[in-house]
Order: C-alpha cells, then sequence, then structure tokens
C-alpha cells in the first residue's frame, strides 16, 4: 500500500473512531436515563477483563518457544459496557460495532470493514466460560449482546452473516439501523434479556 492510500485509510479510521464513540455515547445514555431508579446499572468500559490474556497459563513447551518479556504487562479486553443487575449480582456484557455499509445510493465496497467480524470473538470458548463465569448467566446463555449501529445494520451481506452467526441465539444482536429509535433498543433489552438478569 502507498503512502497516498495509507493517509487516506487513517483518515477513514479518524472518521470512523469519532461515528463509533458517539454510537456508543447515545446508548450510554439511553440505558443511563432508563435504569434511573430500578436494580439494573449499566458500566462503562468494565474492567474485569483487561488482564485476562497475560495471566493465561502456557506449558513449558510453548513457552519455551515464544519470547517471554521480563517486564509486567497487560493484555485483555474491555467491551463496551456492562449491564448489572445489582440485586442479582448478573451482569451482561455489550458491544457496540459501528459500521458503515453497502445500502441505497453507495457502493457495495463501502460496506468492506470487519467490525461484525471482531465481535465474535465473544464466542471463542475460552471467552465465554470467563464471561460466563463473572456474569452469572448460566451456561447455556450467551453472556454477551452486541448492538450493530449505522448502516450495517442494513446491509443486506453483514445482515445476512450476523443472522447466520448467531442463529438460534438471536436475542443476543440488535440491528440499530436508526440511532433515533430508542424505543426499539429499549423494547429489545427489557423483552429479550433483562429477563436473563432477574
Amino acid at each position: 500500500m502507498g503512502t497516498k492510500e495509507l493517509r487516506k485509510r487513517e483518515i477513514w479510521q479518524v472518521d470512523s473512531g469519532v461515528k463509533a464513540g458517539v454510537a456508543e455515547k447515545n446508548f450510554y445514555e439511553i440505558f443511563l436515563k432508563e435504569f434511573e431508579g430500578s436494580d439494573f446499572r449499566i458500566r462503562s468500559k468494565p474492567k474485569e477483563f483487561k488482564n485476562i490474556y497475560s495471566k493465561i497459563q502456557l506449558s513449558e513447551k510453548v513457552l519455551a518457544s515464544i519470547y517471554n518479556p521480563d517486564e509486567t504487562w497487560k493484555h485483555g479486553i474491555l467491551p463496551d459496557y456492562a449491564i448489572d443487575n445489582i440485586k442479582t449480582k448478573k451482569t451482561l456484557y455489550v458491544e457496540i460495532k459501528r459500521q458503515d455499509g453497502w445500502v441505497e445510493g453507495k457502493h457495495r465496497k463501502v460496506g468492506r470493514g470487519n467490525a461484525h467480524e471482531r465481535s465474535c470473538k465473544f464466542f471463542t470458548p475460552g471467552l465465554l466460560k470467563i464471561l460466563r463465569e463473572r456474569g452469572k448467566l448460566g451456561d447455556d446463555v450467551l453472556p454477551f449482546w452486541v448492538v450493530f449501529q449505522g448502516d450495517i445494520a442494513r446491509d443486506p451481506k453483514r445482515v445476512r452473516e450476523i443472522t447466520c452467526w448467531y442463529a438460534e441465539k438471536s436475542n443476543h444482536f440488535f440491528l440499530w439501523s436508526n440511532p433515533a429509535d430508542n424505543k426499539s433498543l429499549i423494547d429489545h433489552f427489557n423483552d429479550k434479556l433483562k429477563p436473563l438478569l432477574i
């Protein structure tokens, strides 16, 4: 990739990050208001997993074959939010994935981002186990909710991929195509996810 292309990519990443930040802030404010006076709370950037990877024990054979720095370092994940039931001590972790997409008037290549693919880390056996233990939701429940926001929520390719990946666990994603529509977002949580926290 040449210098010109790299500059364009940097501009695209900054713009994408700003839009994602706005989507996350909107989500947080909606649920902060929704949970006023209830047993529920929303936490931004929950820190309980910020060091999970660096604590993974490796075999002597693996350790002998990789770089092992002397310094102490942290490596983990920071979900965008945690929704806690203060009374039951149950927690659901939330990711907001905002991405442009292939919709009316745009070229198909506009939807080539991979925000939805990055959210799939939560499906991995190791992270599922860690999130379930901390969230206390049980082994048959996905301990996370991914909210897809922006054009990705209407992109015919990405919506089909997401629908396939979640299959019968479709309650655990939401296509928030209209950020002005707070009601459908809150209704989805109240109808499909809130009961898991009670």
